[in-house]
């Protein structure tokens, strides 16, 4: 069963999507990096009021999310291009089955 992986820092949303989007083959190279350590699904998403970044993946577990972070020392250089200011929180969810599902 795969896993909801949560980062969330203190970041400018503005600053997030300008140094992503800045450097394509930088982006391809840490997508295809992470798929080949067990990302299934990825997006950023940015507080409306600014000031707060959460990645939102979905992995195939956790310990395959922690290899690919500790792997990839671009991580934290790409944190401080963004002006991260704060320690990432990293939270695993399980996804519920309900009825209300969509």
């Amino acid at each position: 069963m795969s896993v909801i992986v949560m980062l969330r820092a203190k970041a400018d949303p503005e600053r997030l999507r300008e140094v992503i989007n800045s450097d394509r083959s930088r982006a391809e190279a840490i997508d295809a990096r992470a798929k080949e350590h067990g990302a299934i699904h990825h997006r950023f998403i940015g507080s409306v009021e600014g000031g707060e970044v959460i990645v939102l993946d979905e992995w195939e577990s956790p310990e395959a999310f922690q290899r690919f972070f500790e792997a990839s020392p671009d991580i934290g250089q790409m944190m401080q291009e963004i002006g991260v200011t704060s320690e990432p929180e990293i939270t695993f969810w399980n996804e519920l089955d309900t009825i209300d599902t969509f």
